[in-house]
């Protein structure tokens, strides 16, 4: 399970660094700061898995928690909720180092 949640947690990584610097090359180009939103990244992707994404959330959670944390979420830069989902998998498969050392008995 921890080599899931590391191997994961690389994937976010690299979709973080590759979201970056599609925003660095766009604002570049545009001679001012741009910055993709996950909605709009995920719109460009593949608009059937977010419209499907969006109608299960509103019809089996709640609507009400739609409408306040996903489109929150969807608002937010794509870059930086990847490196948050990134760092918060590695943690999750993190393995601590023993507390007595590496040699002791």
């Amino acid at each position: 399970m921890r080599f899931l949640l590391r191997l994961t947690s690389l994937v976010a990584l690299a979709v973080a660094v590759i979201a970056g610097t599609v925003d660095a090359i766009q604002s570049v180009a545009a001679s001012s700061v741009v910055i993709t939103p996950v909605g709009d990244a995920w719109q460009d992707l593949s608009p059937s898995s977010l419209e499907s994404l969006q109608s299960s959330i509103a019809y089996y959670i709640h609507p009400r928690f739609y409408t306040l944390a996903f489109q929150w979420l969807m608002l937010q830069p794509a870059f930086a909720v990847f490196l948050v989902l990134s760092l918060l998998l590695w943690m999750a498969g993190y393995k601590r180092s023993p507390a007595a050392g590496r040699f002791a008995a």
